[in-house]
């Protein structure tokens, strides 16, 4: 029989054999957090990790198996940054948007996030997260399918806007400015009425609007729909 995969969660925080523990996984991932806050992922391994903890990479493998287990201690880490503890207003629109918010907060506080290559395993503060957002949807008719696709398309609008707000931290040059020059000068009635239209409204070419009021409008736009669908 093929054994079950287990993640980080569902083991022994530490072996019960060996000497008495120095260090704790909470401590561990600290570490790693601020090595990633400092430098991104590419500076977080077991080696420097030790390092910074004044230690042998061997040593951190009594906790935690492999850096991706480690990545996953993070990444949990960093959703029980998200405060969960307001009540709630009972308004499920309202109430999921102010939590989006809050996450996309923390992901603005920890780039790195944004640079995980596969969605990290769900840990007990990320089910806290989401035990929350079933939650806010209770009122709403939705089925539970529904509802956890709800959530992950609000996961989805909190990363692109926390990446877009990051990427407006720190331009190069902003390319957005040149495209809307082009389209301002490029489009025609006859070709193009309805670009047309839509820049003689000031869509594109004026200055960027605030991200996050754009972020707080929209996410409410989407649940909205969502939640009054049938």
């Amino acid at each position: 029989m093929t054994e079950e995969p287990r993640t980080v969660w569902s083991r022994p925080e530490r072996g019960t054999r060996g000497p008495a523990p120095l260090r704790d996984r909470a401590q561990i991932t600290a570490v790693a957090i601020e090595l990633a806050d400092a430098g991104g992922l590419a500076a977080v391994s077991m080696r420097q990790v030790a390092k910074r903890l004044g230690t042998g990479p061997a040593s951190l493998y009594r906790y935690v198996s492999t850096r991706d287990e480690l990545l996953d201690l993070m990444a949990d880490a960093a959703a029980g940054e998200i405060d969960l503890g307001d009540p709630l207003s009972g308004d499920p629109v309202e109430d999921l948007a102010v939590l989006a918010s809050r996450a996309k907060q923390v992901h603005l506080s920890h780039p790195w996030l944004l640079d995980l290559s596969a969605a990290p395993t769900l840990g007990p503060r990320g089910m806290d997260y989401l035990e929350r957002s079933l939650l806010a949807l209770a009122p709403t008719s939705l089925p539970y399918p529904a509802q956890l696709e709800t959530i992950g398309l609000v996961n989805g609008m909190v990363t692109l806007f926390a990446r877009t707000e990051l990427s407006r931290q720190h331009p190069p040059a902003d390319p957005r400015r040149a495209h809307g020059s082009y389209l301002a000068s490029a489009a025609t009635e006859e070709r193009h009425p309805l670009i047309t239209a839509a820049l003689a409204h000031g869509t594109g070419t004026e200055a960027p609007q605030n991200t996050h009021v754009l972020f707080e409008r929209l996410v409410r736009r989407v649940l909205t729909g969502l939640v009054d669908s049938p």
